[in-house]
């Protein structure tokens, strides 16, 4: 079954529920940055997010230098932003960090 591409007003009704997430300028991906005490921290948390997606099977871009952990998600299958980032934001939000 094809992923599908989230609707304008399902974009805006996601977004809406991600306040910490911003829509990048071409509308097809959500980033969030986050910052930590330090790598291990960081790292810590990539771990948690790496098992999450793991078990999704969705699995998000990202980048880190020492606290800092960026993450960008979209859904290459269905060519751009899909229920599956905003389950995986969601999740990730719920670290409470």
């Amino acid at each position: 079954m094809a992923i599908a591409q989230l609707t304008e007003a399902e974009r805006t009704a996601a977004l809406a529920a991600l306040p910490e997430w911003t829509l990048r300028e071409d509308g097809l991906a959500i980033t969030r940055t986050f910052r930590f005490a330090d790598f291990a921290e960081a790292f810590g948390f990539m771990t948690r997010v790496a098992i999450l997606a793991e078990k999704a099977d969705h699995h998000p871009e990202w980048f880190n230098v020492y606290n800092r952990v960026e993450i960008t998600l979209t859904t290459h299958d269905a060519g751009g932003l899909s229920k599956r980032d905003v389950a995986l934001a969601s999740a990730i939000d719920g670290f409470g960090h």
